[in-house]
C-alpha cells in the first residue's frame, strides 16, 4: 500500500493525537509536582486547571473520532479509493481536528462544536465515497 495524500493527513492527525496529552500532565506537574503527576490520579481531585481539565477532554474526543476516521481512510486506501474530495476531507479533518482543541482548551464553545461538525462532515465523506464504490 503507498501513502497516498489521505494516509500521510490520516498520519499527522494520529501523531497530533497521541501528544495532546503533554499540556495537561504538564499541568499536572505544576500542581502535583511529578512524583503526584505520576501517582494514580484521584477522579474526585479537581486539582487541574479548568484549561487542562478542558484538554484532557478534547484530547478523550480526538481518540473517539480518530476510532471512526482511521478505519475509514484505511477502508478507501485498501480499495484503491482516493479521489479530490477524499484529499480533501482528510486535510479538513486534520484542520478541523487542531482546531477544535485549541478552541476547547480555551474553552470557546461555539467554535468547538462547529469544528467538531466540519470534522463529521470530513469522516462522512470518507463514508459515502467508499459506499458509493460498492459494486
Amino acid at each position: 500500500m503507498k501513502l497516498t495524500s489521505e494516509m500521510y493527513f490520516l498520519t499527522l492527525v494520529t501523531a497530533f493525537t497521541a501528544v495532546m496529552w503533554v499540556p495537561y500532565i504538564l499541568s499536572r506537574i505544576a500542581t502535583q509536582g511529578a512524583l503526584g503527576a505520576m501517582g494514580d490520579p484521584d477522579p474526585s481531585a479537581t486539582t487541574d486547571p479548568a484549561w487542562a481539565q478542558r484538554a484532557k477532554r478534547a484530547h478523550a474526543n480526538a481518540v473517539e473520532n480518530l476510532a471512526v476516521f482511521a478505519p475509514l481512510v484505511l477502508i478507501a486506501a485498501l480499495l484503491g479509493i482516493s479521489t479530490p474530495g477524499t484529499v480533501l476531507a482528510a486535510k479538513v479533518y486534520l484542520i478541523a481536528r487542531l482546531v477544535h482543541y485549541v478552541v476547547y482548551v480555551a474553552g470557546i464553545p461555539g467554535v468547538r462544536t462547529l469544528a467538531f461538525l466540519v470534522g463529521f462532515g470530513a469522516t462522512a465523506v470518507f463514508a459515502t465515497t467508499i459506499l458509493g464504490h460498492v459494486v
